[in-house]
């Protein structure tokens, strides 16, 4: 449980300074935005619901497609762990309206703060 808590804070706070570090990366509040007919105004109630998600998917599906993933791993010494963080923040880009990344050096960096307050808080 506190695992779980963790990557949801830690998702929650690499998405939240992803936005305000990264000039390619910005969270828009759009007038559809909503969470179960519940609208959302506010930036902040965006950052936490993308960066929950981030954690979410790195809690329960990122161990899988790490398994998945093992042999090319090996074969580039771990950076493909690189390319499936940024995979996954790319998909949550394409997920959520609100977010936009506009370049692969914007997704770069923010992969790296998000991988970053990660393994900080793991």
């Amino acid at each position: 449980m506190r695992k779980l808590l963790r990557q949801i804070i830690a998702g929650i706070l690499g998405i939240f300074l992803a936005q305000n570090l990264v000039s390619g990366v910005s969270i828009n509040v759009l007038a559809e935005s909503s969470l179960f007919s519940y609208p959302l105004t506010q930036k902040w109630q965006i950052i936490f619901l993308i960066g929950g998600s981030l954690g979410l998917i790195n809690f329960f599906l990122k161990p899988i497609i790490d398994k998945i993933t093992l042999p090319l791993k090996l074969l580039t010494f771990g950076l493909f762990s690189l390319i499936l963080n940024m995979a996954i923040l790319w998909f949550l880009d394409f997920l959520f309206l609100e977010l936009e990344i506009s370049s692969l050096s914007a997704l770069f960096f923010a992969t790296l703060i998000c991988w970053g307050t990660s393994f900080l808080l793991r």
